[in-house]
């Protein structure tokens, strides 16, 4: 392929992809910013075009550009990710932000169940630096990317552990649990459309209505908190008012949702009675 202007090539992948991935993908295998690369004129060496061609047309079958290029930004931190785990989105530093917020003390026992990629314990420990935070999985090769992401962003301040939800606990308890499990109904056509095809199917639903883990997080939790100890869970925009009724059936107060940026309700907690 002869060299060609970085526009030229934008402009080609800009009519199967969205303008602003096509940046992305070219400023990483061009090795450039993606501010730099829009203000630069130079011509595009062939190996790099190359190489762009063949991410943009992966990214035109649907696999998620931080799949392509290995990583992925959350809570301004740089994470690994691979297909064995979710690609972490904004709408999670919300439960992270509530997490913070639920247990302001510097001392705190707090785990993260269903880690994945480790986001979510990875950004609490770098927060707050004297809190013991654990990270579960039932899935190995998401302990492996969380593990590796733990050592190179905070050290070993995480303690991880496999194991399907509690189990991975043992008789532990916490000041805080959360957790972003799958929530998605299995009949949702959302699973099948580019958005999520190649991501972890376990990771996204819990077959059935979608409600299945999250009904065990809330039914478990009373054993694994300490009193006066929260439960912070992500869930899907209209699974909110649900999972409050369930909530205060199984003794918790101060239940409240929170809504993301978009509006839903994506955040609900509740406090396990002292």
């Amino acid at each position: 392929m002869p060299e060609l202007a970085g526009e030229q090539l934008l402009k080609t992948a800009a009519r199967a992809i969205d303008r602003r991935d096509a940046e992305i993908l070219l400023a990483a295998c061009w090795g450039k910013s993606r501010s730099l690369l829009l203000v630069a004129d130079d011509a595009v060496p062939a190996e790099v075009a190359n190489r762009f061609e063949q991410l943009w047309r992966q990214r035109a079958n649907g696999v998620p550009v931080a799949y392509l290029l290995g990583r992925r930004e959350f809570w301004s931190l740089d994470f690994a990710v691979t297909s064995a785990v979710l690609v972490p989105r904004p709408e999670t530093e919300l439960l992270v932000q509530r997490v913070l917020d639920l247990v302001p003390g510097p001392d705190a026992d707090v785990a993260d169940l269903g880690t994945g990629s480790g986001a979510i314990a990875i950004a609490l420990a770098h927060e707050r630096p004297l809190w013991r935070i654990t990270g579960t999985d039932a899935s190995e090769a998401a302990l492996d990317v969380a593990r590796a992401n733990g050592v190179r962003l905070v050290g070993c301040r995480v303690e991880w552990a496999h194991g399907d939800w509690y189990v991975a606990l043992g008789n532990r308890r916490f000041d805080a649990l959360a957790s972003n499990p799958p929530y998605i109904a299995a009949d949702d056509p959302v699973l099948t459309g580019d958005s999520l095809a190649h991501e972890p199917r376990r990771a996204l639903t819990p077959e059935g209505d979608g409600f299945g883990a999250l009904a065990t997080l809330i039914n478990g939790a009373p054993g694994h908190l300490k009193p006066g100890g929260w439960l912070a869970l992500e869930h899907g925009a209209t699974q909110g008012e649900s999972l409050r009724s369930l909530l205060v059936a199984r003794g918790f107060t101060h239940v409240t949702s929170h809504r993301d940026l978009a509006g839903h309700e994506r955040v609900t907690e509740g406090k396990l009675a002292p």
